[in-house]
């Protein structure tokens, strides 16, 4: 497991290495890609032995999920969250957002309004606007220890005034890394059965915590939630597989579940890839090893660019987080606009960020980056950031210019 090692992504039909030009205007050769949220790593030794296995097999008819599949799904969840699962909760899909755009169609009608938190991933805000609903911003606001908060003053006064029938929650949240703990999902609970809200949680990011955190699903808070509650998750961001489309639904209410495996069917989504199956199994039998390691390298990344961010870029401020490996980074002290803000990250530091207004107007001002990746992209990223300085607003100047921290 040598996360250390480089590994040429160019030339594979990567979006985060292969695709820079169309949105950056310029070529891996000239930009270090920071932005896309996948790593740059290889996946655990035993996903890859489980694929060329299957490859090997040779016969690629339609597939199902074998009981393996359930099985390791379920201890996955029993050892790694202490999280009691029942098989008949799990419905699976090709992806996370495939699922959420289908639960945005059954709950709710066009016209009406779904709840996001911002700053809230882009997607989010696609699957509303592009199915006929209205995007209603709750946002969050920071707290200087923990990192953002919910505003549930804001929040009740949104479900109250504009009668929502549903809300997506991202946890951990993406982009700040924020987890929600058991008291503030209660309180949002509570919330909900006030006003009938449903909410559809998007927990992709569980496995990766950062040292002493705990991931609390909404599944943890007990049955009298099961009713408004649906948790989405899959393998494919713990353990680098997001080209291996599938991901679980995990539906406690009969009812909600139901409607939901007959739309999957309306949609002719119930056939599934004989190879995501494949990998997610041998990932949950066989890659808690690898992902312990994983996030002890994940951790030092974060530990060590903080502290560089901190002793070097005093325009930079890094939002505290307790999970995922993306840094949420306050660039407002530069003074720039976005547009501004792109071009100095681009043609001065040499990097493509996810710029921070692609996540919704609580976004502008700030830079999202990937720790993911072996630390000598880290230090490569963190020299051209350090040929961003500023004296003023709007005032770009050489690094030699101005004096830094230390």
């Amino acid at each position: 497991m040598d996360f250390n090692k480089i590994i040429d992504r160019h030339n594979t039909g990567s979006l985060k290495w292969d695709f820079m030009a169309r949105y950056f205007g310029k070529e891996t050769n000239e930009l270090l890609p920071m932005w896309v949220s996948d790593f740059d790593f290889t996946c655990p030794d035993a996903v890859l032995l489980a694929l060329t296995q299957r490859i090997e097999h040779g016969v690629f008819g339609y597939s199902e999920r074998p009981q393996t599949y359930y099985d390791s799904l379920i201890s996955w969840f029993a050892t790694r969250h202490q999280l009691d699962l029942k098989q008949e909760w799990i419905c699976s899909i090709e992806g996370v957002v495939p699922g959420l755009s289908l639960l945005v169609q059954m709950l709710s009608q066009p016209g009406e309004g779904v709840v996001v938190q911002g700053p809230y991933y882009g997607s989010f805000s696609k699957i509303i606007s592009l199915n006929d609903r209205r995007l209603l911003e709750n946002p969050l606001y920071e707290d200087p220890e923990t990192g953002y908060k919910m505003d549930l003053i804001h929040l009740e006064t949104l479900f109250r005034t504009e009668r929502p029938p549903l809300m997506i929650l991202c946890n951990p949240h993406n982009p700040t890394g924020r987890c929600w703990s058991a008291q503030e999902l209660e309180q949002l609970l509570q919330l909900c059965e006030t006003y009938d809200v449903t909410v559809l949680s998007d927990e992709i990011w569980a496995d990766l915590l950062l040292p002493g955190e705990r991931f609390t699903s909404v599944l943890h808070l007990g049955e009298r939630w099961h009713s408004r509650v649906i948790s989405a998750t899959s393998a494919s961001k713990t353990f680098g597989l997001s080209t291996l489309r599938v991901a679980n639904f995990l539906i406690p209410a009969p009812v909600l579940r139901e409607q939901f495996l007959r739309r999957l069917d309306a949609h002719g989504l119930d056939v599934f890839n004989a190879l995501s199956i494949e990998a997610s199994t041998a990932a949950w039998q066989h890659g808690a090893p690898w992902l312990d390691a994983l996030l002890a390298y994940l951790a030092e990344n974060r530990r060590w660019f903080s502290q560089q961010v901190d002793d070097y870029l005093p325009w930079a401020r890094i939002v505290p987080a307790q999970g995922t490996y993306l840094l949420w980074i306050d660039c407002k002290a530069l003074g720039l606009d976005d547009d501004q803000l792109k071009w100095v990250m681009v043609d001065v530091a040499g990097i493509a960020p996810s710029m921070g207004n692609s996540f919704g107007s609580a976004g502008n001002g700030f830079i999202r980056l990937n720790l993911g990746c072996p630390r000598t992209y880290l230090e490569k990223a963190l020299e051209g950031l350090k040929r961003i300085a500023f004296t003023s607003a709007n005032n770009i100047h050489p690094i030699s210019q101005v004096e830094m921290k230390k």
